[in-house]
């Protein structure tokens, strides 16, 4: 619960004081938004769940558009597979190219999920702009490459932390997994 309580307050502060917010139309590119995510998802699925709640209420406390909050609602898919399929095969990701395709896989769903959203407000003419260039583009596309940056972070802030972490871990990376 504490480690919750802690990434959740990570998830708040980084879209409140995030220094580096990039904002083109629905889309927006907060560095480390979603750190604090897969540092859950590394945890267990339902510290995951509660940090994706917290770090939803960190977008609504920024004062982001209705379509940047919703976005961030949405990523509750890719953090409960993501953290699902970590609880469900314990060293399944200890290497470094199973981590890049577990990057690739949940930040595929992640961008697909963050382009439904959008979709919907495109179609109700609340965001303008080509479809494809927009909805695939920048915000699917964007988000799969912004969801491998933030996981390369959490991933180099991760190691050090579950080398000493005296709490049950659904994944260790495999230097850390002996001790």
């Amino acid at each position: 619960m504490c480690a919750a309580a802690l990434l959740c307050a990570v998830g708040i502060l980084v879209p409140v004081i995030s220094p580096v917010k990039l904002t083109l139309g629905p889309m927006s590119f907060t560095l480390a938004s979603h750190v604090a995510l897969f540092m859950a998802m590394f945890i267990s699925p339902s510290v995951a769940l509660a940090v994706e709640a917290g770090t939803t209420l960190g977008f609504v406390l920024a004062g982001f558009a209705p379509v940047v909050v919703l976005r961030a609602a949405s990523q509750v898919l890719f953090v409960v597979l993501g953290a699902l399929w970590l609880a469900r095969h314990p060293g399944g990701a200890s290497s470094p190219g199973r981590m890049f395709l577990f990057g690739l896989a949940t930040g595929a769903v992640h961008g697909v999920c963050e382009a439904v959203v959008v979709t919907l407000f495109w179609f109700s003419g609340a965001v303008s702009g080509s479809f494809l260039t927009l909805v695939v583009g920048l915000v699917g596309f964007g988000t799969l490459v912004h969801s491998m940056v933030d996981l390369a972070i959490a991933l180099a802030i991760w190691a050090p932390v579950s080398r000493t972490a005296r709490i049950p871990l659904a994944y260790r990376p495999a230097a850390a997994a002996g001790r």
